[in-house]
């Protein structure tokens, strides 16, 4: 950056000089909020307000607020470093970053069918697209456009889901919500496959292994199909059961392609294990959905569960914390309250999904445990990483 460009900088909020630094925040934030308000709604000690239906709010929440927040804020973040542009920032991000906290605020006020809810959540990640692929489109770097599309497709799947919640078509938005989930974890699938092995080779000094071409096809593109296939087809007993056998053949492949990224090496390394272990929800998890939809040994909703309070859970906070020491020019050493939090993520993340396969009749226990061990993981994230994520970069670079 030219010194003209370092005073602008200096004139900016620090938490609005680059992506992950809001969107971190304050989706970590809202999931501490989210996921307490849900287990004390669960206990029944509070109601949420105007919110008719509060399963579909905490879904809803949880998938296009909070980890829809977490995938823009890394994505407005990485597009810096892929096309040498400066990242948003500044009045444009802040704006986003309202649009995105406005839905957030008003859903228990005035209820998840509100027209200014609805315009106000669907609105700002279409702008955050257009964030990002600006800049790629200057670069002509084609290979990373693909993540314009992902965006507006959970915009899609938003704007249905509150549909859904107008004519009370809850069959329907667990379909939708349940297509967001796989989504997710294809994107975490493509995107773990480009960073996990890199940054272990890294720290563990070991050679990063090179993707097998077939084996990226099963892994990657089974999940793609898997999607397509619960979204768009007829959930009949033949597409049921071939979705099982997609998602065992998918898993299987999940399971090689992360064993082959020095996983064992990485155990020493916190910023690595968290990622690895988050990672191994994903295989499992796709095992569980196929005993859903071909056996129905478990429901839907919790297999999904294995990729959400697991892998999407697990990933997410070893990524952020990662990203935020590096992007605000700190060593990538954890502190040890933040490994502690790693450690009790995992256990929130066994107790939501292996909890009600051993404890069926504790099922209520079980979800307080699993949200209460969640909100102290992400809440430990939010009391350290407050003023990383506040404060200027300690380098004093832009960023």
């Amino acid at each position: 950056m030219q010194i003209l460009d370092a005073q602008k900088e200096k004139s900016i909020w620090p938490i609005f000089r680059l992506g992950f630094r809001v969107f971190f925040l304050g989706g970590a934030l809202l999931s501490v909020i989210a996921m307490a308000i849900w287990a004390m709604s669960l206990s029944g000690i509070i109601q949420l307000g105007a919110i008719k239906n509060p399963i579909w709010w905490h879904a809803h929440e949880m998938i296009f607020g909070f980890t829809v927040a977490i995938i823009a804020g890394f994505i407005l973040t990485a597009v810096q470093n892929w096309t040498g542009i400066p990242g948003v920032r500044g009045w444009p991000l802040a704006v986003a970053s309202l649009l995105w906290f406005t839905p957030r605020l008003l859903m228990p006020l005035i209820g998840e069918t509100h027209w200014l809810v609805i315009l106000t959540d669907i609105v700002w990640l279409p702008l955050v697209a257009i964030f990002i692929a600006l800049p790629i489109i200057k670069q002509k770097q084609w290979r990373n456009l693909f993540f314009v599309p992902i965006l507006f497709m959970f915009t899609v799947l938003n704007a249905l889901t509150y549909f859904t919640a107008i004519t009370q078509n809850w069959l329907l938005s667990e379909r939708l919500f349940i297509a967001a989930v796989l989504l997710i974890t294809a994107l975490i699938a493509v995107m773990g496959g480009r960073v996990i092995p890199f940054f272990t080779s890294r720290a563990t000094e070991t050679e990063k292994p090179e993707p097998i071409k077939l084996l990226e096809l099963i892994a990657l593109g089974g999940i793609w199909f898997i999607t397509l296939l619960w979204l768009l087809l007829p959930h009949t007993q033949v597409i049921m059961k071939l979705l099982a056998i997609l998602s065992l053949i998918t898993a299987a492949a999940q399971l090689f392609r992360m064993l082959r990224w020095n996983t064992l090496p990485s155990l020493k390394v916190p910023l690595l294990w968290i990622l690895h272990i988050g990672y191994l929800f994903i295989p499992l998890g796709l095992v569980a959905f196929a005993m859903a939809v071909g056996w129905k040994i478990v429901t839907v909703s919790a297999a999904s569960h294995f990729l959400t309070a697991g892998a999407l859970g697990c990933v997410v906070l070893g990524m952020i914390s990662r990203v935020s020491l590096g992007h605000s020019g700190r060593p990538l050493q954890p502190k040890r309250i933040t490994v502690i939090a790693f450690s009790i993520i995992i256990l929130a993340a066994l107790a939501r999904s292996v909890g009600p396969l051993v404890l069926p009749d504790n099922i209520l226990l079980i979800y307080q445990s699993s949200a209460g061990l969640w909100v102290l993981a992400y809440l430990i994230f939010v009391l350290i990483y407050w003023p990383v994520l506040t404060k200027p970069r300690i380098d004093g670079r832009p960023g």
